[in-house]
């Protein structure tokens, strides 16, 4: 589908994937950000775009000499990882219940941590620089290694799928845990603070930004840098103990090497070229989606999910959705469905079906083929799945 450009009152244009108007608060929040002097070209805002704190979820920024903290979020590096397996859909005949049991055994969700660190989470070479790290963080570092390979809590979710070959794929959404969301949220103070010190003039509190070349901005950048390699790291170790716990039950615990692998970051900030220049691009819900990169657009737990290939649309900033995107906030939802509409949307997947998980019922997104459509020029489908198992956090 081609972008839209949104009628609205900013130096700085702002163009959308979505297939829908946006509401007035979302519109308020995109014009918001176009407003900003240091914004560059435009702002992309992609199909799954719903309203975040300060940016819209599903937001790509590109800015000159700034960046803005808030508009990262405070789930540093939060993203996908998926691998495609050897194995085939009979192979998991009768297993499905064991699997689930297993990973929920094994993979520490919600709050939990775990009980022994493992050696691949003390040999990341990256724990020498903790203490380089935000002060406001330097009495975490045990919870920081007891946490990764930890799932989380709200969205984030492990799932057992089968592509349109039957073959079997595993898949895991997570991000940098506690240690992200403090870290993240220490810096979005420091910029309000500085904000409010210099009497900036924000059309909202959230958009409070760090200038390149200032301590405040090499402090974040440092510390976002480390946090998004931490998020990758936990997907890794999460992904090597699932990879485990299902060649237990399919292969007698032998070990294979996958099909395909791909590991992306969906909430982060990076250094880029974009129009020939170079700039910071903030995906706020967003997959980097240059030619030949892997992506991975997870649809609900009832829904289809899909693993993509880049087109390299130089207007969407090289980026594409990160999945079907809310329709209704966790209290909506909790308040429009029942349990009974849970078991029925969530029929023939393998997955807890109680009451402390209907925020994240199927109803509560879009639907992620309306999604896909509005995005075929930026990226191209390499597999369809539909997940049989999901472990929600």
């Amino acid at each position: 589908m081609p972008y839209e450009k949104l009628e609205i009152s900013a130096e700085t244009p702002v163009y959308s994937w979505a297939n829908h108007p946006l509401k007035a608060d979302e519109t308020k929040m995109a014009q918001n950000v176009a407003s900003l002097p240091f914004v560059f070209k435009h702002v992309a805002l992609m199909p799954d775009v719903h309203l975040g704190k300060g940016a819209l979820v599903g937001s790509v920024i590109a800015t000159k000499e700034a960046i803005i903290p808030a508009a990262v979020g405070v789930d540093l590096g939060c993203g996908m990882a998926a691998i495609k397996t050897k194995y085939h859909v009979d192979q998991l005949e009768g297993k499905l219940k064991k699997i689930r049991l297993d990973i929920e055994a094994a993979i520490p969700t919600g709050f939990s941590e775990n009980k022994d660190i493992e050696k691949t989470v003390t040999n990341w070479q990256r724990w020498s620089d903790f203490k380089d790290l935000h002060s406001g963080v330097q009495d975490l570092e045990g919870k920081a290694l007891r946490q990764m390979g930890s799932l989380g809590g709200g969205n984030h979710f492990i799932e057992v799928c089968v592509d349109s070959e039957n073959q079997v794929w595993l898949m895991l959404h997570s991000g940098s845990r506690g240690i992200g969301n403090i870290l993240a949220s220490c810096h979005i103070s420091t910029a309000k603070e500085l904000a409010k010190m210099a009497g900036s003039n924000l059309p909202d509190p959230d958009l409070a930004y760090f200038i390149t070349g200032t301590p405040e901005f090499d402090a974040y950048w440092r510390d976002l840098q480390w946090a998004q390699e931490y998020a990758r790291r936990n997907r890794d170790v999460m992904m090597a103990r699932f990879k485990h716990i299902v060649e237990k039950h399919v292969a007698g615990g032998k070990a294979s090497k996958p099909l395909l692998e791909v590991n992306c970051h969906h909430n982060y900030a990076e250094k880029e070229i974009h129009f020939g220049e170079e700039v910071y691009v903030t995906r706020k819900g967003a997959v980097r989606a240059e030619e030949e990169d892997y992506g991975i657009i997870p649809g609900s737990m009832g829904a289809k999910s899909y693993i993509v290939k880049g087109k390299g649309c130089n207007h969407s900033f090289c980026s594409c959705s990160h999945g079907a995107g809310r329709l209704m906030s966790r209290t909506k939802a909790k308040k429009a469905y029942t349990l009974d509409d849970l078991i029925k949307q969530t029929e023939g997947v393998e997955c807890r079906k109680d009451e402390d998980i209907l925020d994240e019922i199927p109803g509560a997104y879009k639907p992620i083929e309306q999604v896909m459509e509005n995005q075929n020029d930026l990226v191209e489908v390499v597999a369809t799945l539909k997940q049989v198992v999901c472990v929600k956090g």
